[in-house]
Order: structure tokens, then sequence, then C-alpha cells
């Protein structure tokens, strides 16, 4: 016995599924992507705690104030712009996330119950996603609707706001956020 261990590292899980989801998500999204498609241990904790190490390469997601997004982690190398979420941006995000995974799951002939699970916990999110006979068009579908692009394009101007003012700052609070400020009693 030779004692390699080719287990991939908790990093390089979460960069796996971060990568095949293509946006900022949930701790807990990227952990159940990955155990159902690629067979492995990461936990929430175990994500959670290398939110704060820069080496991990994982940062938090940014609100258009460009405080941490909460319950958001993304790829430190995203662009900011991609980094920076809204609501229809972040809905756009879901869905488009829905359609790689469904395709990833198609390509894959030994597809077993875990990634069938995960899909169909995934179609809950798309409109008539439960009784879709393709998930992945349903979910394009829902994406192309004309709601949702102007949605989006209304949040344009704010999300590119965000990212010029987010250029500005130190390298930490791109990654991090700026902190909250506290409310203040008294003030106006």
């Amino acid at each position: 016995m030779n004692g390699l261990n080719t287990m991939p590292t908790t990093i390089e899980q979460a960069r796996h599924a971060l990568l095949l989801l293509g946006a900022p998500t949930s701790p807990r999204l990227v952990v159940e992507v990955h155990g159902a498609l690629f067979d492995s241990d990461l936990s929430v904790p175990a994500l959670v705690s290398l939110l704060r190490e820069p080496a991990s390469g994982l940062c938090a997601a940014l609100n258009p104030d460009l405080t941490a997004a909460r319950g958001l982690v993304a790829l430190a190398e995203w662009p900011l712009e991609r980094r920076i979420v809204t609501p229809a941006g972040q809905r756009a995000d879901a869905l488009a996330a829905v359609i790689r995974v469904a395709e990833f799951v198609a390509m894959r002939s030994g597809a077993g119950r875990a990634a069938h699970l995960l899909l169909r916990a995934l179609a809950e999110g798309v409109p008539d996603g439960p009784e879709a006979l393709d998930l992945a068009d349903a979910a394009r579908l829902a994406l192309a609707a004309p709601e949702l692009a102007a949605a989006i394009e209304a949040e344009l101007p704010v999300r590119a706001a965000a990212a010029e003012r987010a250029h500005a700052l130190p390298e930490n609070q791109q990654l991090y956020g700026v902190p909250a400020v506290p409310h203040q009693r008294g003030g106006e």
C-alpha cells in the first residue's frame, strides 16, 4: 500500500460543482451537486470553513451594495460582474444551472439514482419542471420568458454600477464584501 489519496480535496470538489453550476449558489446546492454527480465526501461545514481562506479560491457572492450575499459561495476567479447577485440575475443563473446539470446527467450513461433525485429536486424550481419530459427544455423556456428578460435588463445598470464601485475596493473586499454598517439609532 502506497498511502496515496486519490480523492479530490474539499477545494477541488467545491470547484468542480461550482464550475458546473456556473454561478454563485448556496453551499448546500454545491454539496448536493457534487455528491450526486461526482460521488464525494464534501460537506457544508467543510465547504463553509474554506470560504475565508484566500488560498481556497472560494469567496462570497456580492449584493449590489457590495456586502457579502448571505449564504452564497462563488469562485474567486470569476469576474466581479459575475459574482454580483440581483434577484432576476439570480433566477436566470439558477435556470441556467438547471440546464447545465440536466445536460451533464443526460451525457452520462451511468447516471445513478442520486443524479435523478437531484434533477427531481432541481425541477421544483422550474415552471412546469416536475411535469416536463425534458427538464433542460423547460428551464430554457423559463429562461427565455419575456418577463425575466425585462427584469434582467432593468437590473443591468444596478449591476454595472456595483461592479464599477467594487473595482475600486481592496482585493479582500472584492472577494468577501464590505463590512455591513450597523443601523444607528437616532439617525436619519
